[in-house]
C-alpha cells in the first residue's frame, strides 16, 4: 500500500511562486546570447575540449562578456 503526502497551503504557495518566477525569463539584449555562446565555445576549445565543464564555461563567458560591455561604456 502506498501513502501519499499531502501538501499544506503554505507549500503550495511556494510551488506557485517558483513557477511564477520562471514564467518571465530574463531577456538579454540583442546579440548577447550569441556573444556569450561564442565566448563559451572559445573557452571550451582553450581548455582542450574537455567535456563536463559547459556550465563553468558559460558562467566564465558571461563574466567576460559583461566585463567587456562595462569597459566599453566607460
Amino acid at each position: 500500500m502506498r501513502t501519499r503526502k499531502t501538501t499544506t497551503g503554505k507549500a503550495k504557495s511556494r510551488v506557485v511562486s517558483k513557477t511564477r518566477r520562471t514564467e518571465k525569463p530574463i531577456e538579454l539584449p540583442d546579440g548577447m546570447w550569441e556573444r556569450i555562446s561564442q565566448k563559451a565555445y572559445e573557452l571550451w576549445e582553450q581548455r582542450g575540449r574537455q567535456e563536463g565543464s559547459a556550465f563553468r564555461d558559460w558562467l566564465d563567458a558571461e563574466e567576460i562578456v559583461m566585463e567587456e560591455i562595462h569597459e566599453s561604456r566607460e
